[in-house]
């Protein structure tokens, strides 16, 4: 959805002063660099009305509004504090059964929920096993990652993962990952749109693999496509991972692989994406990028790769 097709929508209402769609900046970086826009819009965004009579009348017209697969929720705006900041979390290990009522069954004993969701494979529309939960206050997130986190879930055989979708150390990534994006060290001296193009748009691939139909291709593990990350420096957490792939699109799990003694990185890790031409896009824009004061090694998982 567009800004303008956003201040159509709501400019039926009434007049309307100003209007924001939120996007997102780490994937603003991106597509910038590889020449595409707009940016991805992160599915909310701010309405302020002349006239407080048709913000209200907007509440009660247009909150539950169905507008294609999603329904939408309006509701009044809440300044921001730091009690209410941060109250996102990321849910890991749900059973693929469980629904998104259920989920909010689960986490409603903890407080008020303001939106939830469960990812879905685009393809199959079966359940990822991850979903999202943005709680009222921050306070009630964290008792729900007290009360959750690596609990059974009726239906479930295996314990959850329940942490703060924002983790704080990703302010300091933040300014890693610009960096990243932005290097003149980058490994291709101009604009990725042509890697974009044939990546998006053609099945032929990278390292002279030339068919996806029914080769098992290096990094392929049958639930979707593993990465290797090499050398990455001591203090590299999994969030990092996180933030570096997800802008090429859906990442279903990452894992930095760590000394049993030290707990610090060993310098590699995995990464998994459902998808295999946004993998491609990542390894060809990410391998020989320089990150911090180390230059990745990135390509798709084969039996050589180390052993985690």
């Amino acid at each position: 959805m567009t800004q303008e097709e956003l201040k159509s929508l709501f400019g039926s209402i009434g007049e309307i002063e100003s209007c924001k769609l939120v996007r997102d900046k780490i994937t603003g970086m991106l597509q910038t660099f590889h020449g595409i826009s707009p940016c991805q819009s992160l599915g909310y965004g701010f309405v302020n009305y002349i006239d407080p009579k048709d913000a209200e009348k907007a509440i009660n017209t247009l909150n539950g509004l169905r507008l294609q697969t999603k329904t939408i929720k309006v509701s009044y705006a809440r300044p921001s504090s730091a009690s209410i900041r941060d109250a996102n979390l990321y849910v890991s290990g749900l059973p693929k059964t469980m629904t998104q009522k259920e989920l909010e069954q689960l986490f409603s004993q903890y407080g008020r929920i303001i939106t939830s969701r469960i990812l879905v494979d685009q393809v199959t529309g079966v359940s990822r096993g991850v979903g999202f939960i943005r709680f009222d206050k921050r306070i009630e997130a964290e008792e729900a990652i007290k009360g959750l986190n690596g609990q059974k879930p009726p239906g479930a055989t295996e314990p959850i993962t329940v942490k703060f979708a924002n983790n704080p150390s990703q302010k300091v990534n933040h300014t890693i990952l610009s960096q990243l994006y932005q290097s003149p060290n980058r490994r291709y001296p101009g604009p990725l749109a042509q890697q974009a193009q044939r990546f998006r748009f053609s099945p032929v691939t990278i390292d002279g693999m030339t068919s996806l139909a029914g080769i098992n291709f290096p990094g392929h593990a049958g639930t979707g496509w593993c990465i290797f990350v090499y050398n990455l420096a001591p203090d590299a957490d999994e969030s990092i991972l996180w933030q570096m792939f997800g802008p090429f699109g859906a990442v279903t799990n990452v894992k930095v692989i760590r000394d049993f003694n030290t707990n610090k990185c060993k310098g590699f890790g995995f990464v998994t994406m459902t998808n295999y031409d946004e993998a491609a896009m990542a390894i060809a824009s990410l391998n020989g990028y320089r990150l911090g004061d180390r230059v990745l090694q990135v390509s798709f998982k084969t039996s050589k790769t180390h052993k985690a």
